[in-house]
């Protein structure tokens, strides 16, 4: 990163390992013990590359990596099988950044990247991570010549071409085959239970670096004994992951509300359209829509765009309509966030935006907190859980657990420039969970009361015993 830019955050991370029904009479003291040395280890050494001055998409995609290589979690070499006995694996990731996006702070503007089908692959990830980078564009729209474009989501066996040209490193069907999994699969397909948990789900990683820029990183082997050809949640946007940034405009005496979304006509009219258009609301008292876009929006903010959604009384009329002249705060937040659990479930409710849109457009900020949006989703009676009807606690569906980072940033009227208090200090992003069902496994770092960094690694809502 640039040294021209200054660092404003201080660096926030959690990883998840994946969720499901994970029994305290299922997990013996030496699995657990081998859980915790892992998820310890790799949340110190993602710490390590954000606080060296690592990019968050940097320090994720390296998180994941190193889980891709451990057999214990279901991604990478860990994978498990499908039905018919072969490794199909799944990745993605994606950035956003509560600061404006800038051509310095590469993989910082909202962009995803979602693989799926891999076999070979040793790191799925860092696959997805050069789908979402390699554009085929420089910030200009000129042609680069890096052999990438601007899709979404790419399916084996042409993205594994791409990975092979662009010289990621591949591994042969026997790496990927680990007597675990395939003894998984075996009693799986004879329909026998498990008798020990193993992590089950997707592993992820939500980074905040220290420019206030968000990355989410994800991977997966599926479900055990998936149908060959399923596609999950893991690579699909806005299912099993997400990163969201938005605007939230205040004028002195008011609270915060978003900026109108008006149609394009409206915003390149002086005011034959816009301002008459909040004239009538106001003479009427009619509340304005007040959602609107963030990306990408290069135009300056009318003076129409906000407006206070209370109703409007007559003696108020004329300040509203004089409101050009008011100060007015920009508050930026954004948020990313990463699912693991039955992937089927978080397909059907949009899991990751859904949770996101609850934040963003809830009238009167409820939820008001990204914790609050991740527990109606991902937490008990949330809308995993609902989704699975009668078949709640049978199947298996709806069953998982939502990781995510929340950051804000006040910015000026124009949204040109961050405002940071030098004397209060770096600002801090918000990790958050929760999950539905018997565990989930993850480690984040928090503070205590005194400001000390504490390292945690969870499985279930109460400590192991």
């Amino acid at each position: 990163m640039p040294d021209s830019i200054p660092a404003t955050f201080k660096p926030a991370l959690i990883l998840h390992g994946g969720a499901g029904n994970i029994q305290r009479s299922t997990l013996p003291p030496d699995l657990y013990a081998q859980y915790h040395a892992s998820l310890l280890s790799y949340l110190r050494s993602t710490k390590d590359v954000l606080n060296s001055g690592g990019s968050a998409l940097d320090a994720a995609v390296h998180a994941v990596s190193l889980m891709e290589d451990d057999e214990l979690f279901n991604c990478g070499r860990g994978s498990v099988f499908t039905s018919a006995g072969t490794i199909e694996m799944e990745a993605s990731v994606m950035v956003t950044t509560v600061n404006n996006p800038t051509d310095e702070t590469p993989g910082s503007i909202k962009r995803g990247a979602g693989v799926m089908g891999l076999k070979n692959v040793r790191h799925p990830i860092q696959l997805a991570r050069e789908c979402l980078l390699r554009t085929g564009y420089d910030a200009n729209g000129d042609p680069t010549g890096d052999g990438g474009n601007m899709h979404c989501q790419l399916v084996a066996p042409y993205v594994e071409d791409l990975a092979r040209a662009w010289g990621l490193e591949f591994k042969p069907d026997e790496w990927f085959w680990t007597k675990r999994r395939w003894e998984e699969h075996r009693r799986g397909l004879r329909g026998e239970e498990e008798i020990v948990s193993m992590s089950q789900g997707t592993v992820g990683c939500v980074c905040l670096d220290q420019w206030g820029n968000l990355a989410v990183a994800t991977s997966t082997g599926g479900l055990t004994n998936k149908v060959p050809g399923r596609i999950g949640d893991t690579p699909t946007l806005g299912a099993g992951f997400w990163a969201e940034a938005w605007e939230e405009r205040s004028a002195e005496g008011e609270g915060m509300v978003y900026r109108s979304s008006l149609r394009p006509r409206d915003a390149d009219t002086d005011t034959s359209s816009g301002t008459a258009a909040i004239r009538r609301m106001v003479a009427e008292c009619i509340p304005p829509v007040v959602n609107r876009l963030l990306w990408p929006d290069t135009r300056s903010p009318s003076p129409s765009l906000a407006i206070s959604s209370r109703a409007v009384h007559s003696s108020e009329k004329q300040a509203l309509l004089d409101h050009d002249s008011v100060s007015r705060r920009v508050r930026r937040r954004a948020v990313a966030l990463s699912g693991t659990g039955n992937g089927d479930s978080f397909l059907r409710v949009a899991a990751a935006r859904t949770a996101c849109a609850m934040l963003r457009y809830s009238q009167s900020s409820v939820p008001r907190s990204l914790a609050d949006a991740v527990s109606a989703v991902a937490g008990p009676d949330g809308e995993l859980q609902r989704s699975a009807g009668r078949r709640w606690g049978k199947t298996g569906e709806g069953a998982g657990g939502v990781i995510g980072i929340e950051a804000e940033a006040v910015v000026d009227a124009t949204g040109t420039g961050l405002h940071w208090d030098q004397k209060k200090g770096l600002s801090r992003g918000k990790v958050v969970f929760d999950f539905n069902c018997g565990g989930m496994w993850r480690a984040w770092v928090e503070e205590d009361a005194t400001g000390k960094e504490v390292e945690r690694v969870m499985v279930f809502k109460e400590e192991y015993q």
